[in-house]
């Protein structure tokens, strides 16, 4: 590989009350002094008052990714633990009561709620949020069109939000289910290349479908703020070592993409409609579905649709090397949404009442959240558990 991407990684978390496993509706000022004497510069507000959001600075290697985030965890978590707090990263938290939730009273965020209003209320969802850095020149419109087929891949690598309202939603990532009812969240418009993107957001702009400082929430997108591609699909992972692997594996995606650009980018009907097909399968069944693959249309399991992209884009470099075998492991054990459900029914088949069961989840949740990266490697750590990242203006 010529160029090594440098690249910056955003995780959401809620706030947890330990004793009562709940999301706090409004934490108290020791608590948000703590977040942000411990972040500094990398704390980050998000929409709800009990939610926060580390805004990473920026990487060359995964190997430092892993270190900011695991040390940030590690205080984060200790320093709060002192209040009675946690440290929730998952997509979606299992019982949180959102009609209890207060938001953020900032200028901007008063605006989304005063535009989105019942659906800006229920988006109490934490992301995973990856950018990846772009050489001058670079048509991002073109280079999102060439990763694009790769991202529902991406969200069943991730899939963390099973749960909602007490109830199992039957989708391995409702969080996605929720960001489709926001506009300009799915994925992209089918914009050919830069000047059709400029076109189109001055046309929202002119008319008043977007402000003039507004931005689109698509499931990757161009950052407005650095020279880079944000992918947005992905829910939160409570695993450390799965959000490292995801964001090293949609990292040499664009290296590789970033080679073709001489290529024209494959934009048309048909690779749209599997796109978007795989996406509903993804964020339905997550690893267990059957997907559309990239040779002749052919199903393939999760597993070896991997397999296809790793054939495609031949692995290079150690960081590629760990990250796909670790998401082999993934594809392999279950993400953290399978996780979560076989918590959920062990407890239950053990005497566990309804709520007992879901306190389980959440301690589960919460202790993965805690754990430490070992000397072993990333899928040794799997097989033991059962900045450029810009602040993200919604999940």
């Amino acid at each position: 590989m010529d160029r090594a991407c440098s690249f910056g990684i955003g995780e959401e978390y809620l706030l947890v009350d330990l004793a009562s496993r709940r999301v706090l509706a409004k934490p108290s000022q020791a608590v948000t002094k703590r977040c942000r004497q411990v972040l500094g510069r990398y704390y980050a507000e998000e929409m709800f008052c009990s939610q926060i959001e580390v805004a990473s600075p920026v990487f060359g290697s995964l190997f430092e990714a892993r270190n900011f985030l695991n040390d940030t965890r590690q205080q984060l978590n200790e320093s709060l633990s002192e209040e009675g707090v946690g440290l929730y990263c998952a997509g979606s938290h299992p019982t949180a009561a959102w009609r209890r939730q207060k938001a953020r009273t900032t200028v901007h965020y008063r605006q989304l709620f005063d535009d989105y209003q019942h659906v800006a209320r229920r988006s109490l969802l934490n992301g995973l949020h990856v950018h990846i850095g772009v050489p001058p020149g670079c048509d991002r419109m073109q280079l999102i069109n060439r990763l694009l087929y790769w991202l529902p891949l991406l969200l069943a690598l991730s899939t963390s939000s099973p749960l909602w309202s007490g109830q199992v939603t039957g989708y391995s990532s409702y969080r996605r289910v929720i960001c489709g009812e926001w506009p300009h969240m799915g994925l992209p418009e089918p914009l050919p290349d830069w000047s059709a993107y400029l076109r189109y957001r001055a046309l929202l702009q002119r008319t008043g479908a977007l402000a003039e400082e507004g931005d689109f929430w698509w499931a990757i997108r161009p950052s407005r703020r650095f020279p880079t591609v944000e992918l947005r699909i992905c829910d939160a992972c409570p695993a450390l070592e799965d959000a490292v692997c995801v964001a090293g594996v949609f990292r040499h995606l664009v290296e590789h993409c970033l080679l073709a650009q001489h290529v024209a980018a494959p934009l048309n009907r048909e690779l749209r409609w599997v796109t978007q097909e795989n996406y509903w399968r993804a964020l339905r069944y997550g690893r267990s579905a059957q997907f559309i693959g990239i040779h002749d249309q052919q199903p393939v399991t999760a597993l070896a649709w991997l397999a296809q992209l790793q054939a495609m884009y031949p692995v290079e470099t150690i960081d590629a090397e760990r990250s796909f075998q670790h998401a082999q492991g993934i594809l392999r054990e279950g993400t953290s949404a399978d996780h979560q459900l076989t918590c959920l029914h062990q407890a239950t088949e053990h005497g566990a009442s309804a709520a007992q069961a879901l306190h389980a989840v959440v301690d589960l949740v919460l202790a993965q959240g805690r754990a430490a990266p070992g000397p072993a490697g990333p899928l040794a750590i799997r097989q033991g558990s059962p900045t450029m990242a810009a602040p993200s203006a919604s999940h």
